[in-house]
């Protein structure tokens, strides 16, 4: 079996999956904070990302495309390496975020069912579902006292 952009791309969605499922199906299970809160999933998805960024930038495309401007950027991505680096960008950050918002709802007393939609939103519009996480975080939940785990938001 040849490793293709799509081969992987097809194992990087679902392991985000599992994540997304957990966090809201069973916040709270063993497995959960093992797999989801302690960071293990995003790790994996880092992992490749930057196995992925490497590949790229160690094959004929690399000079191709940049961040100087709109144009350089979709540049980037009309190789299919750098646009999966790129969803599995998306991928990690995304469940990083939903982790934190767990996390932060738990600490703050914000009730699951209030919690769900910003998942669901941040699972698939990422920076919306943050929005209206800090939204109801700020409307639910109670003043939390611990800050590490904190955003100014």
């Amino acid at each position: 079996m040849s490793v293709t952009p799509n081969f992987l791309f097809s194992l990087a969605n679902p392991l985000a999956m599992v994540g997304w499922v957990l966090l809201v199906v069973a916040p709270r299970w063993s497995g959960t904070r093992r797999l989801v809160h302690s960071g293990v999933l995003p790790l994996l998805l880092a992992l490749g990302y930057a196995l992925l960024i490497g590949f790229h930038y160690l094959s004929a495309q690399a000079s191709e495309g940049g961040f100087a401007s709109l144009a350089e950027v979709a540049k980037l991505f009309h190789d299919p390496w750098a646009l999966l680096a790129g969803w599995v960008h998306y991928l990690c950050f995304d469940l990083c975020l939903g982790i934190w918002e767990s996390l932060d709802a738990q600490r703050r007393g914000v009730a699951h069912w209030l919690l769900v939609p910003c998942l669901l939103l941040t699972f698939l519009l990422g920076p919306v579902g943050l929005l209206v996480y800090s939204i109801v975080r700020r409307l639910r939940g109670r003043h939390a006292t611990d800050s590490a785990l904190s955003l100014p938001l």
